[in-house]
């Protein structure tokens, strides 16, 4: 048996799967692998390295500091959410991560990110996070309000514009026991861009036409990603945890208390299905 996590991104939505992750550790869920979009790229990584606690812990800390995500920022660098100090100095220096405990334990570890050129997915495997910072950028850089990540000679952007939930790539890597953990609730259905967002897309964007039909038929993909995990999911051929309802949490929160609100809901969430993950696992 392999067991393997995938992870939605969806910015501070994610803050909702760090409490779910943080369930799962107090547990000790034992995986063989986790493969995240975005948020669940960057956030997951904490799995491995066995830091229940950091991800709300400095997002709370940080999320209202200017040299953590701004508009500033957005105008200075490019980048809504700041290189240097949000990846950089948070990992390394504010509340340093713990590289060793990640590469000791030799699991899988895979984040998707969007080659803007070409419009599809490429799947990074990251062995040493502390190194492959940009990386673990690209999987999580937002579009209009990040600059483009360049890794070897190409260019990309927030995994979630091709491959919002990687379960295929997953299946693909030979995981038979496999965990979905959405950022959605259930019946959730996401909505084409309106006219003037796909305007600006298409302004911004011009250059590379592949991207630009990506991010206009994302909707569509989603949607049906979604009906294929439902499927799977009534078919008990994989295990779903999604929030019990809609998490009123903007995309890049600023507020401490509706961090730790939607934390808290994670946990509590988790809990009320863990004897059902439980059974799950112990199936054949």
């Amino acid at each position: 048996m392999k067991v393997g996590i995938v992870l939605e991104g969806g910015g501070m939505r994610g803050i909702w799967t760090c409490g779910v992750l943080d369930t799962l550790m107090d547990n000790n869920l034992d995986v063989d692998g986790i493969i995240g979009t975005s948020a669940g790229g960057i956030f997951g990584v904490n799995y491995f390295s066995k830091q229940k606690g950091r991800v709300i812990r400095y997002s709370k800390k940080y999320c209202r500091d200017i040299r953590y995500m701004s508009l500033l920022s957005l105008i200075l660098t490019g980048n809504i959410i700041n290189k240097k100090f949000a990846y950089y100095k948070v990992s390394k220096k504010y509340d340093i991560f713990n590289n060793n405990e990640f590469i000791k334990n030799n699991k899988d570890f895979y984040v998707s990110a969007t080659n803007i050129k070409t419009g599809n997915t490429e799947y990074f495997k990251i062995t040493n996070p502390m190194e492959q910072l940009e990386e673990l950028r690209a999987t999580s850089a937002l579009p209009l309000v990040s600059r483009p990540v360049k890794i070897n000679g190409n260019k990309y952007l927030d995994g979630g514009v091709s491959d919002s939930i990687p379960l295929e790539k997953m299946i693909s890597l030979g995981y038979n026991k496999i965990i979905v953990i959405l950022t959605q609730p259930l019946n959730y259905k996401k909505t084409q861009l309106s006219l003037k967002k796909q305007r600006i897309v298409k302004l911004k964007y011009r250059k590379y036409p592949n991207l630009v039909n990506k991010m206009l038929n994302r909707y569509k993909e989603y949607n049906e990603e979604i009906d294929k995990i439902l499927k799977l999911e009534n078919n008990k051929e994989i295990f779903v945890i999604r929030p019990s309802k809609s998490l009123n949490i903007k995309r890049l929160e600023r507020n401490k208390n509706k961090l730790q609100e939607i934390y808290d809901l994670g946990i509590k969430d988790t809990n009320n299905i863990l004897n059902n993950l439980k059974e799950f696992l112990k199936k054949e």
